[in-house]
């Protein structure tokens, strides 16, 4: 039996593999917006698009002039398009192909308009790298009576923030002049106080930055345990995301490029974006690579996971401090119960329709989904009932009136990860008094 498992798990392996490898269906091409070193890809490059997840916000690119594949993120690439239209975009790069900027002023912001009055939409910290596309026409920016000199320069931050950003506070630089000077003073390499600062900082899944900004916290997908530890003092890389756990033991670091690091005699590769966000490369044993990017965070995750707690337990007690108990003539009565739990009697009518049958009168309480902006204003939020008998979970929208409690069927609605961004078609709507 264990063998018969053995060979059946190769099989689906070597049908995953020659899925990645043999994936020929051509979306379009895209421009390479920023260099990606571990894969010898430059900006400014033309490559085939092949596979565009929503799920993990990337695409499979094919690498020119070889027969690979590898996943980069959606905003590292252009959006797909036909071959001629792709090099005529790549011509309006060609000024600035392999240009980036070095922002000298914390602060510094990134406008939707090239106009000094226009929208923030980021603002830059001192020594982040940026990457110049080009060069566009805009309003002189005033100091008193006299403009700065200067240009407006549309750039791309390494969270795939698009915008304009006036020049004159920025040092505008080549990559490949950074590669040749790491390269000649390959012998010397020293780590220095910035890169020192990479290496002992605590790395953490983008997506944990995604969700502080939005306020979304989903305890399922975040954990302390969840990060990129580069062993800058015991001597080991790790990597510890969902579904992957690796280490390996290095006794140095060389440099490959503007940027770029190896972890020496590993398979793991850094690419360092700014002081808070980098990209890791991981090839695993079948030589397939994967690449993904950490951030720093200004708070501790177990104090963000302990918030997210609390919040959610403050919400709890507003329904059980409003009832506890909300009865329908039709539906029965439901009851909620200290520590998330809930009895729930009389369901008859909603089975097997919406509760199946066998599942109990008695369960927990979860409050794991998000209201999208266009249903807050009709719900209070989202409860997930799971029955203790089946373990079924089902899902509501939930109300809070001054009669009662309204539950609204979400079985049908439409989520996006933690967030419910509409309703169901044909609900059933129901109301329980106090």
């Amino acid at each position: 039996m264990k063998a018969f498992k053995s060979f059946v798990f190769a099989i689906l392996l070597f049908v995953a593999i020659f899925s990645f490898n043999s994936c020929s269906r051509l979306m379009g091409y895209s421009v390479v917006l920023w260099s990606i070193p571990e894969q010898n890809l430059t900006d400014g490059m033309v490559v085939p698009v092949y596979i565009k997840s929503n799920i993990t916000q990337s695409y499979v690119i094919g690498i020119p002039e070889t027969d690979q594949k590898c996943e980069v993120p959606l905003w590292q690439i252009s959006e797909p398009a036909s071959k001629k239209e792709v090099k005529q975009l790549s011509e309006k790069y060609n000024e600035y192909q392999r240009k980036y900027a070095k922002v000298k002023l914390d602060g510094l912001p990134i406008r939707h308009e090239p106009v000094n009055t226009a929208r923030q939409v980021y603002r830059l910290r001192e020594n982040e790298i940026i990457r110049v596309l080009y060069k566009g026409e805009g309003a002189a920016v005033m100091t008193g009576k006299t403009a700065l000199q200067g240009d407006w320069l549309r750039v791309l931050t390494s969270d795939g923030t698009l915008g304009w950003c006036f020049s004159y506070n920025l040092n505008v630089f080549d990559e490949r002049d950074e590669q040749d000077t790491s390269a000649s003073n390959s012998d010397d390499f020293v780590i220095d106080d910035y890169l020192q600062k990479i290496l002992t900082a605590t790395w953490y899944p983008e997506s944990y930055s995604t969700m502080i900004k939005t306020g979304r916290i989903d305890l399922g997908a975040m954990s302390p345990f969840y990060k990129f530890d580069t062993g800058f003092v015991s001597g080991e890389v790790s990597l510890n995301v969902s579904g992957l756990t690796v280490k390996a033991p290095y006794k140095g670091i060389s440099k490959t490029g503007s940027n770029a690091y190896q972890f020496d005699e590993t398979n793991f590769k850094m690419t360092v974006r700014s002081s808070s966000f980098i990209v890791i490369q991981y090839i695993d044993e079948l030589g397939m690579p994967s690449s993904y990017n950490f951030v720093t965070l200004s708070s501790s995750v177990n104090d963000i996971i302990q918030e997210e707690q609390n919040r959610r337990k403050d919400v709890f007690n507003i329904l059980l401090t409003s009832g506890p108990s909300f009865s329908s003539s039709n539906y029965g009565t439901i009851e909620f119960t200290e520590d998330f739990g809930f009895a729930w009697t009389g369901y008859s009518l909603l089975t097997p329709s919406l509760i199946p049958e066998n599942s109990g009168v008695t369960g927990s309480v979860a409050l794991g989904y998000f209201l999208g902006e266009s249903l807050k204003e009709e719900f209070d939020g989202v409860l997930t009932l799971t029955f203790d008998e089946n373990a079924r979970k089902i899902n509501f929208f939930y109300k809070l009136e001054s009669g009662g409690l309204r539950l609204e069927d979400a079985q049908r609605a439409q989520f996006k990860d933690s967030l419910v961004v509409d309703r169901s078609s044909n609900p059933v709507v129901m109301f329980f008094a106090k």
